[in-house]
């Protein structure tokens, strides 16, 4: 299946119902160009195999991931997956990756970029970090650091906005997987100088230097949950489901298509 955006015919995979975009780091930094530039508004979402197997439960965020703009392929699992599928995926395209260079993009193009969520005052680190590692990026925190996704969407969320609202900002969003993606989808009609949306998960934490990244070669290995699982154990519950019942799921759910 293919579907075109912004004029480019785009792959979609589908693994687990949940629709990827077959592309490369480049190609999704081509495809962000496009948007900030078109009349439209748009969202990004990084499906990784916990969000496949919650959207396996969760109808309506399944739903959101099938409706997003773009949606990378976040996982090594992914990639195996479409390997078994006889569909291989070009690349894997972390979420905190894909953000930085959109960053850095943002810096050269002198988009405005603002952070929500994250807590503790990592959204604030995030962007300082940002600014000293791209200058000319205009990252700046939207709201407070004690936002959550509890709260609903109001006007005290714009109090830190300058008078004049910048138009065509970029904005990303860290209240968990799955909370994120829904409050996006919830809140982005009520923000019309975002041009781009996107959830991040835990990428404030690794930009802020609050959590250290796997060294390359758990990366190249696919054995960053095996880092997380080390340094964040309470992740356990999160890990089996990405590293156990998402292949599992695959591997049924290829067999049955087999024997139809």
């Amino acid at each position: 299946e293919t579907k075109e955006e912004s004029g480019i015919k785009v792959e979609k995979v589908e693994i687990l119902g949940v629709k990827i975009d077959n592309l490369t780091m480049e190609e999704a930094l081509d495809k962000v160009e496009e948007f900030m530039i078109d009349e439209k508004r748009h969202y990004i979402v990084t499906p990784n195999p916990l969000f496949l197997v919650e959207a396996r439960k969760d109808r309506e965020f399944k739903n959101i991931l099938n409706s997003a703009d773009m949606a990378i392929a976040d996982g090594i699992g992914l990639i195996f997956a479409s390997w078994l599928l006889g569909r291989p995926i070009k690349e894997k395209i972390t979420g905190v990756d894909l953000m930085e260079k959109i960053c850095r993009l943002a810096a050269q193009k002198n988009w405005p970029v603002f952070l929500v969520g994250g807590g503790n005052g990592v959204a604030e680190k995030a962007a300082k970090n940002l600014k000293n590692k791209y200058p000319g990026c205009r990252a700046q925190l939207l709201g407070n650091s004690s936002f959550s996704f509890r709260q609903r969407f109001n006007e005290e969320l714009l109090l830190n906005f300058p008078e004049e609202l910048p138009l065509s900002s970029i904005l990303f969003v860290a209240l968990g997987p799955v909370k994120q993606e829904k409050w996006i989808n919830e809140n982005l009609d009520k923000m019309p100088w975002v041009k781009i949306a996107m959830g991040v998960g835990g990428a404030f934490d690794f930009l802020a230097g609050r959590i250290k990244r796997p060294p390359k070669v758990f990366q190249r290995l696919g054995l960053e949950w095996l880092w997380r699982l080390a340094l964040q154990p309470w992740r356990i519950k999160r890990i089996f489901k990405s590293v156990f019942m998402f292949p599992w799921l695959v591997i049924k759910d290829t067999i049955l298509s087999k024997t139809k």
